[in-house]
Parts: C-alpha cells; sequence; structure tokens
C-alpha cells in the first residue's frame, strides 16, 4: 500500500466522531490528544502518523480504510479487548482462538439463539 491510502481525510474523521455523537473534546479525550491537536487533524490543518491513525479508528470504532477513504464502510475492522477492563471476554476469546472453524460457527450461532430474546 503507498502512503497516500493511509492518509486521513478530515470529513471522515468528523464523520466517525458525529456517528458516535462525541464532541471534538470528548473524541480528543477518548483518543489521548489533546482538543487542540484532534482539531488540527479534523481542520486538516495536520496528518496524524500512520500509529496515530490507528489508534484514532480503533477508539473511533472505525477503521483505517474508512477514515483515508478506502473504503464507505465506517464499521470497525480491528477490535481490541483488554484483559483487565473486559476480563470474561478476553477470556472467551483466548479459548476460542484455537477453535476450528466448524466449533466458531456452532459457538456464534449457539450465542445467537441464546441473545434473541433480549
Amino acid at each position: 500500500m503507498n502512503h497516500m491510502a493511509n492518509t486521513l481525510i478530515p470529513e471522515r474523521l468528523k464523520s466517525a466522531r458525529e456517528h458516535l455523537n462525541l464532541s471534538k473534546a470528548e473524541a480528543a479525550r477518548r483518543i489521548g490528544l489533546t482538543a487542540a491537536s484532534y482539531v488540527r487533524y479534523e481542520a486538516g490543518d495536520r496528518s496524524p502518523s500512520p500509529q496515530v491513525l490507528t489508534s484514532i479508528a480503533e477508539k473511533l470504532n472505525t477503521s483505517v480504510a474508512y477514515l483515508s477513504g478506502n473504503t464507505d464502510d465506517i464499521s470497525p475492522d480491528v477490535i481490541s479487548i483488554n484483559k483487565y477492563n473486559d476480563p470474561i471476554l478476553f477470556e472467551l476469546i483466548t479459548d476460542v482462538q484455537s477453535a476450528d472453524t466448524a466449533t466458531m460457527q456452532r459457538l456464534l450461532s449457539y450465542y445467537r439463539r441464546l441473545t434473541k430474546n433480549d
């Protein structure tokens, strides 16, 4: 992938923020940036490094591909699970990682039946 393919499009950053109903200050806090840095990215005055762009995508529940205009799908393509913040989910994912595809499909199907009545 060339460098231009992963360049932040300011309108996409604004769209991802608004999709979560966040103010600029809330988005900056969530990402771990100063409000001033965040505003410069959204205004197009600065471009984030690839590492910061990845962090922005993760924290705003989207993808680098969406933020850089390579897809119109705003949904995330990576989900990070913290062992200390989500210990049960972390344990489940850790256990399921070694399962074969058929087992994972059965587990997913069972989970969907369990949660259908919610």
